[in-house]
């Protein structure tokens, strides 16, 4: 749960509208929970590692037990740094902890150790596309907060059970303003932060694992009129969930206000099975948390040298690598977006790139056939079977000529199904050397315009389609190994001279 207190209520003073559902405007803030990547929890040295035996990887601080105290997690700090520089946020150099006090089953010390008056990162922006239009996300707060840990429910044998290996793992919560107004943009901002967390190192993303859980705070009113009630849907862990979640949501918000019902604040929960959202409790209100200063916890006071020292070992950041391949190697706009959507894929392209000196043809091949085979056997970048160097050594032998691209993509497939390893070994077992030898080339051609006359004629009287023809009768009889270039610019000569 989170501090969008404000937010919500705060007046939408020059924020652009978006399109209109039934009449309505849809009003959209999020709430995301990036765990961080350290190796201990936030407050004490018990592990963080997934797939623990339940009740494993908690110990006595995470339990608050008598006579313990949390110590702070300097390596959670420096990460929640990393993501203020990289947002454009501000850095507190003063914050402090609170506890949120609330009890449930899996919250064992009946608080959570949280931040609430002065968060550790304050403001900033998350920009991205949707579509071509660029879109920017204003940000309220980023905090850093401990986890609780979870329930399991056992329906088939009617019994319910608490984990406690999550609670005290470090959170950093990620808070927007109202500025989301559709689904599609929803996803695109969760998709972009995704993107940022991972790229920078403090979170590795994994959805399915509980690592990064976003919330959507959903909200309907006419254009013009005050924000309507929200309702938060909790712990949406996938972009396709995260999309059907808050469609139907819209549509169901939509329909209580046209038959005369009022929607009453709650948090609920999204059922992929049926597709729709239902409550399950009424959302709470600051004041119901009853936060007070962590008696057991100082201010955390982070010193300007910290943060330069930090910002000194942020790697480039995808926004700025992307501009820097529009600029060093002349990539349109959209293939510097689409090979910085992950810092794998802008390594293996750059690699690629570098070993060939062919960024643009390198770009289409990690967009096009690279990306088509990865989407087919659900694989990551990293886990291609054909390297970033031996795609470089393979558009290298197209760009000098040595083979079409025809036989480039016969090169590729032995590569991919490990058929062979050496592009050059590939090309001679397979016999795809392109012919450039003019005068073996000529021949060849001398003969295709004898045994086509009335392509030759027809070519003569202006139709281009018989030289298309013409063209393809000479790859046939080069058993496709003739440069298809150099047999267009050959026949043409000989045509027209």
């Amino acid at each position: 749960m989170s501090e969008t207190i404000n937010t919500f209520e705060a007046a939408q003073v020059g924020r652009p509208t978006g399109p209109l559902v039934q009449g309505y405007e849809v009003v959209i803030g999020f709430e995301t929970h990036a765990q961080l990547s350290t190796a201990s929890k936030i407050f004490s040295r018990a592990s963080t590692a997934f797939g623990a035996e339940p009740n494993t990887q908690a110990c006595a601080v995470d339990l608050a037990l008598p006579g313990t105290l949390p110590v702070m997690n300097k390596g959670a700090v420096e990460r929640a740094i990393r993501l203020g520089l990289a947002l454009g946020s501000t850095i507190a150099p003063r914050s402090i902890f609170a506890r949120k006090n609330y009890f449930y089953p899996d919250l064992p010390k009946g608080y959570q150790i949280s931040q609430y008056e002065i968060p550790v990162v304050q403001g900033g922006t998350v920009g991205f596309y949707l579509g071509d239009e660029h879109k920017t996300v204003r940000l309220v707060r980023a905090h850093l907060e401990e986890d609780a840990g979870k329930s399991l429910h056992e329906d088939f044998i009617g019994q319910s059970g608490i984990d406690l290996n999550r609670a005290g793992t470090p959170l950093l919560e990620i808070v927007t303003e109202p500025d989301i107004r559709s689904a599609a943009e929803a996803v695109a901002y969760a998709r972009e932060l995704h993107k940022i967390v991972t790229w920078i190192g403090i979170c590795d993303g994994n959805m399915q694992e509980g690592s990064f859980r976003c919330d959507a705070n959903v909200s309907v009113r006419k254009p013009g009129q005050p924000l309507g009630t929200r309702r938060e849907i909790k712990n949406l862990n996938s972009f396709k969930f995260m999309q059907q979640a808050i469609d139907f949501e819209i549509r169901w918000q939509i329909e209580q206000i046209e038959d005369g019902l009022k929607i009453q604040q709650a948090t609920v929960l999204f059922d992929p099975d049926t597709g729709e959202t239902r409550a399950m409790r009424t959302k709470e209100d600051a004041a119901d948390y009853r936060y007070f200063p962590d008696p057991d916890l100082p201010p955390l006071v982070i010193a300007p040298e910290w943060v330069e020292q930090v910002r000194g070992e942020m790697p480039e950041l995808p926004r700025a690598m992307a501009q820097r391949f529009v600029a060093d190697y002349g990539l349109p706009g959209y293939d510097a977006a689409q090979l910085t959507a992950s810092k794998a894929t802008s390594a293996y392209f750059e690699q690629a790139a570098q070993a060939s000196g062919q960024a643009k043809l390198a770009s289409n091949w990690v967009m096009g056939e690279i990306s088509r085979r990865l989407n087919a056997g659900e694989l990551a970048i990293d886990q291609a079977p054909v390297s970033a160097a031996q795609l470089g050594a393979l558009l290298g032998r197209i760009a000098d000529n040595t083979i079409s691209n025809n036989a480039a993509r016969q090169v590729f497939d032995a590569l991919w199904t490990g058929e062979g390893s050496e592009v050059d070994a590939v090309i001679e077992a397979k016999g795809l050397k392109q012919m450039n030898d003019d005068g073996a080339l000529a021949a060849i051609l001398d003969e295709v315009i004898a045994a086509n006359p009335d392509n030759v004629a027809q070519f003569k009287a202006g139709k281009d389609k018989a030289f298309n023809a013409l063209v393809g009768q000479a790859m046939k009889a080069s058993k496709g190994k003739a440069n298809p270039a150099q047999v267009n610019a050959l026949l043409r000569k000989k045509l027209e001279g």
